[in-house]
C-alpha cells in the first residue's frame, strides 16, 4: 500500500465491513463508520514493526487489501508466531480471485519473514469469511476470544484460526 491507497483502502474497509458484518455487529455502528476518518486514522498511527499492507487493483482500481505480520498476543506481540490482522475485498469482488492473491500474498510474506505458521481471529458468526479461511487450508484451533466493536456493549464471539506455514 502507498500513500496514494489510503483513501481507496479505508473505503473498501468501511464498505466491506458495513457489507459482510450486516446481521452481526450492530447495525448503528456499521452506519456511523465513516471513510474519511478511516483514511485518516491510516495516515496518522504509526506502523507497528513487521506489519505490512498489500493491495489487490483491478483496472487500477484497489478492490481489497490484507494486512499481515508478527501475532498480537493477549499480553502484546508474540513475535515468534505470524498473523493475519485483516483481509478485505469490495463486496463487487467477492468471489472472484482478489482475496485468495491477498491471503496467498500474506502467506507468502510471513513465510519469507520466517514465520512458522500463521493466525487469524474471526467473528464466529462471519460463516463467510469461516469458510472461505477453510478452503485456503486453515482450521480453528481452539482459541475463543470476544469482539466489542466500539462504543457498544456489545460481545461479539471471535474464533482463532491457524494454520502451518
Amino acid at each position: 500500500m502507498t500513500d496514494d491507497d489510503i483513501d481507496a483502502v479505508a473505503v473498501v474497509h468501511v464498505r466491506t465491513w458495513q457489507a459482510a458484518y450486516a446481521g452481526i455487529v450492530p447495525a448503528d455502528h456499521l452506519a456511523a463508520m465513516d471513510v474519511a476518518a478511516m483514511a485518516e486514522r491510516r495516515r496518522t498511527m504509526p506502523v507497528p514493526p513487521g506489519v505490512r499492507t498489500l493491495v489487490a487493483t483491478d483496472d487500477g482500481q484497489v478492490v481489497g487489501f490484507v494486512v499481515f505480520g508478527p501475532y498480537r498476543g493477549e499480553d502484546g506481540t508474540e513475535p515468534e508466531r505470524g498473523q493475519l490482522y485483516a483481509i478485505y475485498v469490495t463486496p463487487g469482488h467477492w468471489g472472484r480471485g482478489a482475496g485468495r492473491l491477498l491471503f496467498d500474498a500474506a502467506k507468502a510474506g510471513l513465510t519469507a519473514a520466517g514465520f512458522p505458521d500463521m493466525r487469524l481471529w474471526v467473528l464466529a458468526e462471519n460463516h463467510r469469511a469461516r469458510r472461505f479461511y477453510e478452503r485456503v487450508g486453515m482450521a480453528p484451533d481452539g482459541a475463543r476470544d470476544h469482539y466489542i466493536p466500539a462504543g457498544t456493549q456489545v460481545e461479539l464471539p471471535e474464533l482463532r484460526y491457524a494454520m502451518a506455514l
